[in-house]
């Protein structure tokens, strides 16, 4: 099948009535969650991930998909126009964003923010539809030594770009390979960690370990938070921005797309890394950086591109590789093994509607956003004023749902309940969620290709540094890992130098 018959494949998946309308219906509540404070994409895709188990394959994953990059375009309004990030990704669209709004250019700003991510989304498709392809023919390539330790890097490199702590973020890696492994084990059949309950032969379910770690912690947490939502009050003004405009931003676009891309496609980066990293590249070619802070054009237009185009990114590992970069990237490959479609190195050979149907999917999306976000921006903002205290009983009204529908089982909210406690005690501490959810998705995976690796080898552990791939991949987590212990030491050394003087 050449490019064009894949193409004409894709658009014919997703142009039928019941796929338009889910990929609307996900773009429309990304969008949504977007634009409220503290939800987030990953813990609405974990809500709403029980209830496309009745879905066609590649409807629930267009649907999830459109939730995912939807909520990029949802968190810009609020940055802009309420000064509070509805997606971590949009702090930095904070800082001049706000400042255009308060200058009277609350219009501009939204207006290249949509027409930014528009570019970058599609740019980011294109890419996606090159570069995916010839990355999964060199997958076929990769045996089970290779799979090893690509997962093993994966894991290390989402640790080493975590925001808070590495330390923490592999104990959390520990305790997800923990989670997984619970349940009959295929190969001897011995139970491990199922402590005598008959629920837990068939191992711990995604659904209400997700559901309670980012939809019951993520309640917990932001009852505790009080935001104050500021709106800018006066009129917004005319949504298309002057040639001045687009002409100074033109350039952030396109190299915040790249960067975006390229950043997306790394385990741990994630949409928040790169636009962060666009705005410091911004601020940095800028002719005029003083003016960053202050309400700068380019501060938007970079930092929406990048984030916007590190979805597509995303999507190249978990469909060439079968490796989710980011939290909602394993909450969709969970989505897909649910669904019994394998990603990897094969999914273009046997599911080709799954993949070119996503992917084009991606593109109608993003045509969807453009539309939905400029006219009805009135409406996002009344939604602003909506008090999370009557979003909270909605939200786990859902999550109940959700989890006893999948199997009809009271044990798995029980799960659930544990692990929304468990949530919220490790934000309160300061570790992430994202990591462990890595790792339950991944383990087994992991521990099948090691098993394989060794079959193979008779047990010879060196395999893994005598073939070259796995050992490149093992020394550049190996290079991660000390250059975090060089890293945490020289902080350590500076802190006691500073508190001695």
């Amino acid at each position: 099948m050449n490019v064009f018959q894949s193409i004409g494949l894709g658009f014919s998946v997703i142009l039928t009535p019941s796929n338009l309308f889910f990929c609307f219906l996900g773009c429309f509540i990304g969008t949504f969650i977007g634009v409220l404070p503290g939800i987030g994409s990953t813990g609405t895709v974990a809500l709403l991930l029980p209830f496309t188990f009745n879905l066609p394959p590649v409807t629930a994953i267009i649907m999830l998909a459109g939730i995912f990059y939807g909520a990029m375009y949802g968190g810009s309004t609020t940055s802009i126009l309420v000064n509070i990030p509805g997606e971590a990704a949009s702090v930095v669209t904070c800082i001049d964003g706000y400042q255009m709004a308060r200058q009277g250019r609350a219009g501009r700003a939204l207006g290249i923010a949509a027409i930014g991510s528009f570019i970058a989304g599609t740019a980011g498709v294109v890419i996606l539809m090159i570069l995916a392809p010839p990355l999964a023919r060199l997958a076929v390539k990769f045996g089970p030594f290779e799979f090893f330790a690509l997962i093993f890097f994966a894991l290390t490199l989402s640790a080493y770009l975590s925001s808070g702590s590495m330390l923490k973020s592999f104990i959390m890696v520990a305790i997800g390979m923990i989670i997984s492994t619970v349940g009959l084990d295929g190969v001897s059949g011995i139970q491990r960690f199922t402590f005598g309950i008959e629920e837990f032969y068939d191992g711990i379910g995604l659904v209400p370990v997700v559901m309670g770690v980012f939809g019951i912690g993520e309640i917990l947490i932001n009852l505790e938070e009080t935001f104050k939502r500021d709106i800018f009050k006066p009129q917004i003004g005319g949504l298309l921005p002057d040639t001045k405009d687009l002409k100074a931003s033109t350039v952030p676009i396109i190299r915040g797309s790249l960067l975006g891309f390229f950043l997306g496609v790394l385990p741990g980066a994630g949409a928040s890394i790169a636009s962060f990293i666009s705005y410091t590249v911004e601020r940095r070619f800028s002719k005029h950086p003083e003016k960053f802070g202050r309400g700068a054009i380019e501060g938007v237009a970079g930092p929406e591109a990048a984030n916007n185009a590190s979805c597509a990114g995303a999507f190249i590992p978990l469909f060439t590789f079968g490796i989710p970069t980011t939290a909602t990237m394993a909450l969709l490959l969970g989505a897909l093994l649910i669904h019994n479609v394998i990603p990897g190195p094969l999914l273009i050979r046997n599911n080709p509607e799954v993949f070119w149907g996503v992917i084009l999917s991606m593109y109608v999306g993003n045509i969807m956003l453009l539309i939905l976000n400029l006219p009805l921006i009135s409406i996002w903002v009344k939604l602003l004023k909506l008090p999370y205290a009557t979003l909270f009983p909605l939200i786990l009204l859902f999550c109940l749902i959700g989890v006893y529908a999948n199997n009809g089982s009271l044990m798995d909210i029980n799960v659930m309940i544990v692990f929304g406690l468990f949530g919220y005690i490790i934000r309160k501490t300061g570790f992430e969620a994202a990591p462990l959810i890595f790792a339950y998705v991944l383990c087994p995976i992991w521990e099948e290709t090691f098993r394989r690796s060794l079959l193979l080898s008779g047990g010879d552990l060196l395999v893994f540094i005598k073939r070259p791939v796995p050992a490149i991949l093992l020394f550049l987590a190996l290079l991660c890992i000390l250059s975090s212990i060089f890293s945490s030491a020289k902080r350590r050394k500076l802190t006691e130098r500073l508190g001695e003087e």
